[in-house]
């Protein structure tokens, strides 16, 4: 038996390929099903099952095509009541797969009511788990996705579902879903796979043994949750169509003029370049890994887009993660903003900015989430998440009349806020390759 994994570092999650004997088991898989249909080519073996373990926040599910591509039989959790065709898995009733192979079902609820993980057994033996959203590595799925009225109820059900799951045999290797990077995630996950007795041994949430207690700890300090998760149940729910095209027409800044109304312009080329000059009202988001995030995150969803981007620069990847959040609304692309680019900011290392910080009357923007600002806070900085910002404005706090210096914890999120600053005619100046606990330290800022 070979267990491939595929990771979406922006998204914080993996894939599963389960191979065994010429058959195959997808677990997971996200919209973009190539990539997994192309290993299991590349390892002849013939796709036999799909499990999805919920009905993903996160993202939006390729398992309804990879089945149809393939012939696999979809399996779902009984309780999720999707609207298109798959089997239903109940708990503890295994599925056998053939040639030693079988797949037992355990539902998990907490992360969502109708999780459930995959223990798979060979010969009748456990080997393993994919445990979705349910047991992660030193963590455990968040309960308040579905809002704050269920999450108490779903926390106390993932105490439950967690040591469920650490009954298991030891030697049994744990392979969730989200791990770190994830915004899935009750706290910070470590590593992306595990075992059951290393879990056991060194799960923090494993040793709280009452439930109450176990929900007071998950619900404590809740993170931010990305504006489009409330998008991916329902999505997954009812099914999501193939992905769309991954090339886009190529267009004239002139042609911006006839797109819908509310296109929005997003340009995703590097800092230094946006920094150089963004088309007006431009949000400046470059591209890495979790571009699409961001994007599915600061912007009205499924609002029709038109991308900035250098010659030459991955379009078809940004495409793709768009389109992994059921956003497929990209009109086109600009390679040449020309002269129409004029609203531009400054990029400044630590030095430059600390040093532009300490004169008087310097104002400072702090995007970071509300967790990291509470942990190390610098005096006097003004504090607005980058996502409450794109909603709420910009603080009044802040003078127009003057620079207003941002930073975060590495310069990303900042430099994708100068974007929204000067949409609302301040000036910023950016801290690039450093952040705010590298400014705590920084004698100039003292």
């Amino acid at each position: 038996m070979e267990i491939i994994s595929f990771r979406t570092p922006g998204l914080g999650d993996q894939s599963y390929l389960l191979t065994h004997e010429g058959r195959g088991v997808l677990v997971d898989p996200q919209r973009d099903i190539d990539r997994f249909m192309a290993k299991a080519a590349e390892r002849d073996v013939e796709l036999r099952f799909v499990l999805e373990t919920h009905l993903h926040n996160d993202y939006v599910s390729g398992g309804e095509q990879a089945a149809l591509a393939t012939g696999a039989q979809l399996v779902l959790p009984a309780a999720a009541a999707a609207a298109y065709p798959h089997t239903p898995a109940f708990h503890m009733e295994d599925i056998p797969g053939g040639r030693g192979l079988s797949i037992r079902p355990i539902h998990t609820p907490g992360h969502t009511p109708e999780h459930t993980s995959y223990l798979v057994l060979v010969d009748g033996e456990p080997v393993a788990v994919f445990s979705g959203g349910s047991l992660l590595v030193s963590s455990a799925g968040r309960p308040d996705l579905l809002g704050p009225e269920r999450a108490r109820t779903l926390a106390r059900l993932q105490h439950g579902s967690l040591h469920r799951l650490a009954g298991l045999p030891g030697g049994v290797e744990l392979l969730p879903t989200h791990g770190e990077g994830s915004f899935c995630t009750s706290t910070g996950a470590g590593r992306y796979t595990s075992t059951i007795a290393e879990e056991v041994a060194g799960n923090p949430l494993l040793a709280i043994g009452d439930a109450e207690d176990f929900a007071d700890e998950l619900l404590a300090a809740p993170m931010p949750i990305p504006a489009f998760y409330p998008y991916m149940g329902p999505a997954n729910t009812m099914g999501v169509p193939p992905m769309p095209p991954l090339g886009v027409p190529t267009l004239s800044v002139g042609d911006l003029a006839d797109q819908p109304e509310g296109t929005r312009v997003v340009d995703i080329r590097p800092r230094a370049r946006q920094a150089g000059g963004l088309l007006p009202g431009a949000v400046g988001i470059e591209l890495d890994t979790d571009f699409g995030s961001w994007a599915g995150w600061l912007l009205p969803y499924r609002a029709p887009l038109v991308l900035v981007a250098d010659p030459g620069q991955d379009v078809a990847e940004a495409v793709t993660q768009l389109a992994r959040i059921g956003i497929d609304t990209v009109r086109g692309v600009v390679t040449d903003p020309g002269p129409a680019a004029d609203q531009t900011f400054e990029l400044l290392d630590l030095p430059a900015f600390a040093a532009r910080l300490a004169r008087p009357g310097a104002q400072l923007l702090d995007v970071r989430m509300p967790g990291e600002h509470a942990a190390a806070a610098l005096p006097g900085a003004v504090h607005r998440f980058l996502a409450d910002l794109a909603v709420h404005g910009v603080p009044a706090e802040l003078d127009a009349s003057r620079p207003v210096l941002v930073a975060c914890g590495s310069g990303r999120r900042a430099s994708i806020a100068a974007g929204l600053l000067l949409a609302a005619g301040y000036r910023p100046v950016v801290l690039t390759g450093a952040g705010v606990t590298d400014l705590l330290r920084h004698p100039a800022a003292d």
